[in-house]
């Protein structure tokens, strides 16, 4: 039986599989990153797609290898390694657990808004996962102390909670429709509060940059600042479609005699609607900015252009991982 020609070691499996300067491209690139089925791998398939991808990268390529088992590999290696690190992150903190977790949470979030306790405890919920998400996605390869983390999280979780129970104590005397967007408005000023200080340590000290072959150049806080910011507005657009549709289905729904009927049901359509939201509001807006992010060289702190001008004074433009 004829063996299949031996795959050549040119391939960039460090970049996407697609065109990353297109809107299209990112998509597909993040339908395959935030699969959800990628939580069902076993260790074993994971640490077999890690000995593929870095053995590949290494120069060996492994005897049969395709070009689709390579990009599958390098899919399964993304989906749950750190790209800056290389470790195993958390698997709450993936992003393929975004769908199933976030599906839950905010399903949870719009049902049980109308008691206090359940908001506060739902909120509590949602910006615990958050912080964790955070962190395991941060940018760069620079730690974070339990100090920074605990902050982070306290801070956030105060913000979204002291926001979700002042809009509802305002919307008390308005329209029931009204009421149900206080956990989206909560979500959101919770974003610009967790992402920030989640990931403080970089916006303090910087993260990498580098050139478009990947080679380091130094560190810059401009550049984090303007990660962070496409990150809060990704994560924003995310939370929106799954808790702006469902809320006016669901107002809908509960005046028709079937939601009155089978009130037991209230929770589990809702949680199907965002988990439907959410399949395609993930991938989408985590697309909306490259993941390999750039600016000119210009954008950045004097004393970080003058560190790159000694390096290459003809260089116009720096990369970086702007996180997720």
């Amino acid at each position: 039986q004829k063996m299949p020609p031996s795959l050549p070691a040119t391939i960039n499996i460090r970049e996407p599989r697609w065109d990353q300067s297109t809107f299209q491209g990112r998509a597909k690139h993040f339908f395959m990153v935030t699969d959800p089925r990628n939580l069902l791998l076993s260790g074993a398939t994971l640490e077999e797609a890690r000995r593929v991808v870095e053995d590949y990268r290494a120069g060996t390529v492994h005897p049969g290898l395709t070009e689709d088992q390579l990009w599958r590999a390098k899919y399964i290696y993304d989906s749950a390694f750190h790209p800056d690190t290389g470790e195993k992150m958390i698997l709450v903190g993936r992003m393929s657990a975004q769908v199933p977790m976030n599906m839950t949470i905010t399903g949870c979030m719009l049902t049980f808004y109308r008691t206090t306790p359940a908001v506060l405890f739902w909120q509590w919920v949602n910006q615990s996962f958050n912080a964790v998400v955070n962190y395991t996605n941060r940018s760069g390869d620079a730690p974070i102390t339990p100090s920074q983390l605990g902050t982070a999280y306290v801070s956030a979780t105060t913000g979204a909670v002291v926001t979700a129970l002042g809009l509802k104590s305002l919307t008390k005397h308005l329209p029931a429709i009204i009421g149900r967007y206080v956990p989206f408005v909560a979500v959101a000023a919770a974003n610009c509060i967790n992402i920030p200080l989640m990931r403080q340590r970089e916006l303090k000290l910087g993260i990498p940059v580098t050139d478009e072959n990947g080679n380091r150049l130094g560190e810059s806080t401009a550049a984090a600042q303007k990660a962070i910011f496409q990150v809060v507005v990704s994560r924003i657009g995310m939370a929106a479609p799954a808790m702006a549709i469902p809320p006016v289905i669901m107002n809908a729904l509960e005046k028709r005699a079937f939601l009155k009927r089978y009130p037991y049901l209230n929770a589990p359509l809702q949680v199907g609607l965002v988990g439907f939201c959410l399949v395609f509001a993930t991938p989408l807006c985590c697309a909306l900015f490259p993941q390999k992010s750039s600016m000119p060289v210009s954008s950045l702190e004097p004393e970080v252009q003058d560190q790159i001008r000694k390096k290459d004074p003809w260089l116009e433009t720096v990369y970086f991982n702007k996180g997720l």
